[in-house]
């Protein structure tokens, strides 16, 4: 016995589908009238959509503002972290009047307003999605992170600590106001 080939057994396969569907579709009837719908029904429908619509777009909003908020306070303390510790840093230069007390000045500077940038960016980049509160706080942080840098560029030897304490103040609490209203993790 024979075994036909592959390609030969798949036309003959075709050809029975093909003239099995138009037997098929040749005993069809068609159906007469006019398509109508219930109105009831489609309303129904109309609200149950908009309802979904809604659900929808709502569970986007809390998932953007739950990543908002874990993006920004996630890395809040690793970012302002390194302004504290070069501040800290400058400070201990200024009190011992260490030889390096200029580029620790620098580098604190720069570290806060790094760390200001980081910030800024990162409510920027939630584009709304942080709530008002939480926004307005790392807001502020910024605003002292910047108010402390150009303090501590003035700096000197012999300049008085009043507007640099004044400052520091202000971070701290604006840092603490942040920490304090980001989740616990």
């Amino acid at each position: 016995m024979r075994v036909p080939h592959a390609r030969r057994l798949g036309l003959i396969c075709a050809s029975v589908a093909v003239i099995a569907g138009s037997v098929i579709a040749g005993c069809a009837q068609q159906v007469t009238g006019n398509p109508t719908t219930d109105p009831a029904e489609v309303a129904a429908y109309k609200t149950e959509a908009a309802a979904s619509s809604s659900a929808a777009a709502s569970s986007r909003a809390a998932a953007a503002r739950t990543k908002a908020i874990e993006d920004n306070c996630g890395q809040f303390p690793t970012t302002t972290g390194a302004g504290v510790t070069a501040y800290n840093d400058f400070v201990k230069a200024h009190d011992e009047n260490a030889p390096d007390y200029a580029a620790k000045r620098e580098a604190a500077a720069v570290a806060l307003d790094t760390a200001a940038t980081a910030v800024e960016s990162g409510v920027a980049a939630a584009a709304g999605a942080l709530p008002t509160e939480l926004a307005d706080k790392f807001t502020a942080y910024v605003v002292a992170a910047r108010e402390l840098s150009a303090e501590t560029r003035k700096m000197t030897y012999s300049s008085a600590v009043g507007g640099l304490n004044d400052a520091s103040r202000k971070i701290n609490q604006a840092r603490t106001e942040v920490q304090q209203a980001c989740p616990r993790r």
